[in-house]
């Protein structure tokens, strides 16, 4: 077939674009936002390499006249005495968040599709997702309310009923539990819906069949249900695995109000970029740990699709 023949002819690239042309017209926003928003800032990586100054013209002739110095920035990243600190952080609380996330998002998602009350699960799953709409900033101060060291509602009620006030934003072995959280809390609606979808598409006669022969409702899930999601589970836990490196910048800064108190327990690579561009003003420093994270994150997606792949072709991504 001539290079004429596949851009004209009948199942050609112009052909095909014309016929999923309102498909297309759909998508175009996303991948236009993709474009200006993912690739093209890209191409700024090249700022880790670089002693990055602000000059008078602009961010593309500061970017070229800044001096070049290879892994100087990296070698400041991983030379810092917070950097083991900080990946360990980082990596804990990813892997926790991913694994906890999932076992409820499952759970919530049975237990949601065996209820009989549909207008309860819709009032359910509304009140579910109603967390994942409202940002950091909010939560953060609702937090507060129930933390606060002097009129915190946890601390009246228990100072009411004898014991002492904690001064939570001065205790690190707190946090890591109130973190966790957190995260699952606000996420549990969001990450549980496509588990529900999958839930109530599974054909019924796998559980009239499973029924007959004597099995109950555990053993069900356990035999009918949780083998049924196990594609899904390993497809949205692969693409998951890219963003154990990468925290949630609003949680670990908001929440805990950026208490120095608590850095052994909430500093992660986040708080580090954000903290090094306010701080010191090093924006090569900072685009090294933000490259670092990036490359980190991608090796563990690959890496997570090659390990399925080996186990099971048909489950993995790519």
């Amino acid at each position: 077939m001539t290079l004429k023949e596949k851009l004209t002819g009948k199942h050609g690239l112009f052909y095909n674009i014309w016929r999923y042309k309102a498909l297309i017209l759909f998508a175009l926003p996303g991948m236009i936002w993709f474009i200006f928003f993912f690739y093209i800032p890209v191409f700024a990586n090249v700022v880790a390499f670089k002693n990055f100054q602000i000059s008078e013209g602009g961010f593309l002739r500061s970017l070229i006249d800044s001096p070049w110095v290879g892994f100087d920035n990296f070698k400041y990243l991983f030379s810092s005495s917070d950097a083991w600190l900080i990946t360990r952080n980082t990596v804990a609380y990813g892997v926790i968040t991913l694994a906890l996330n999932l076992f409820f998002a499952i759970a919530f998602a049975i237990i949601m599709a065996g209820m009989r009350n549909k207008r309860g699960v819709k009032f359910y799953h509304t009140m579910s997702l109603l967390p994942y709409f409202l940002s950091w900033v909010v939560i953060s101060a609702f937090v507060y309310i129930f933390l606060n060291p002097d009129k915190g509602l946890i601390n009246q009620f228990i100072v009411a009923h004898g014991g002492e006030a904690i001064a939570w934003y001065s205790e690190p072995k707190m946090w890591p539990f109130i973190i966790v959280f957190m995260n699952i809390w606000k996420g549990l609606g969001y990450n549980s819906i496509i588990y529900y979808a999958s839930v109530m598409g599974i054909d019924q006669n796998y559980y009239e069949a499973a029924a007959i022969d004597g099995a109950n409702k555990w053993q069900q899930i356990k035999n009918v249900t949780l083998p049924q999601l196990l594609p899904m589970m390993t497809v949205l836990i692969i693409l998951n695995m890219g963003g154990i490196f990468r925290a949630d910048i609003g949680l670990f800064y908001n929440v805990t109000r950026n208490s120095g108190a608590l850095f052994e327990t909430t500093a992660v690579l986040d708080t580090y970029i954000y903290n090094g561009l306010t701080s010191s003003g090093d924006i090569g420093a900072t685009a090294a740990a933000g490259l670092y994270q990036s490359v980190v994150g991608a090796i563990l997606l690959i890496g997570s699709n090659m390990f399925v792949r080996r186990m099971d072709k048909e489950s993995s991504l790519f």
